[in-house]
């Protein structure tokens, strides 16, 4: 019985003392995978571009006595990132657990129709309505830049450090648009599939040095950002948010808790230790319609 505790609170005690660094740790989802970690004792360092919304998730950590750190940054700069990661090492020593959370998409890439129509060859770029003929170029490649660069910077920077301390384990942020293009958002679409593409890739390239790298696929979450455009159950969903549901079989909007077991999952050795290459889709089976 003695035994059974002290195994049940070894596998409890996996995170503790451990370092864990979160990026896009100042949004919804991002930011429950960190408290969450911190509640299971891992260090944890909470990177955004955003120092209000990480000092509000460090707020939560400390009020439970958790340990974090901020440090508000471009995941793309990688000479800042440089200076983070050295300070994260003399702080909380070398990272174990990476979670590339930083990303997103930018309104002045998403086309306002699903499909072309003669009359946009017209249009120039100062027009509201935007086809794939009149899209911002800039905007464009600053959402490619984030959700790619965004994941790659970090972990070169982490991985080297995991891969100086016997291993570790990344996960990535992909996205329903990783399996089958969404309509209106081209840049998002061909950065999440690379954002697949980058795991496998990496999964394979860094297994001699022990880390594992997978990714998460979220469906549809409720967050600031979706109810813009999707709406929400009590206040009304849009066309597209409705669509959304007749899709999803679970018929509702993930809620950050709803990742929280899959990412603790992938990290622990113990749970997952050879699991690596794959992306999870946590979606309430989304994947699973057709759409017709």
């Amino acid at each position: 019985m003695r035994r059974q505790l002290q195994e049940w609170r070894h596998k409890m005690d996996y995170f503790k003392g451990k370092t864990a660094v979160v990026t896009g740790a100042g949004g919804t989802l991002c930011s429950a995978i960190a408290v969450d970690l911190a509640r299971k004792g891992a260090r944890v360092v909470l990177i955004g571009r955003t120092e209000e919304k990480l000092k509000a998730v460090k707020n939560v950590i400390d009020d439970f006595g958790g340990e974090s750190m901020i440090a508000a940054c471009d995941v793309t700069d990688e000479k800042r990132m440089c200076e983070i990661a050295k300070k994260i090492g003399e702080r909380f020593g070398p990272c174990k657990f990476l979670v590339n959370g930083a990303g997103g998409n930018n309104g002045k890439v998403m086309t306002t129709n699903k499909c072309f129509e003669q009359g946009e060859l017209e249009l120039d770029n100062s027009t509201e309505f935007k086809g794939f003929f009149n899209i911002d170029m800039n905007a464009f490649e600053d959402v490619l830049k984030i959700n790619t660069i965004g994941s790659v910077i970090p972990s070169r920077i982490f991985g080297r450090q995991m891969a100086q301390n016997g291993g570790g384990s990344i996960i990535n942020f992909a996205s329903m648009n990783s399996y089958c293009p969404l309509t209106k958002v081209p840049a998002y679409a061909m950065s999440k599939s690379a954002v697949m593409a980058l795991t496998k890739w990496l999964a394979a390239y860094l297994a001699p040095a022990g880390i594992r790298v997978n990714a998460i696929a979220p469906g549809f979450f409720a967050n600031e950002r979706s109810e813009k455009f999707l709406g929400t159950p009590e206040t009304g969903l849009s066309p597209r948010g409705q669509s959304v549901i007749d899709h999803t079989p679970m018929e509702r909007f993930g809620k950050a808790d709803d990742l929280l077991g899959t990412a603790e999952w992938l990290l622990n050795d113990e749970k997952s230790a050879f699991v690596s290459g794959i992306t999870v889709p946590v979606d309430g089976g989304f994947l699973t319609r057709s759409g017709v």
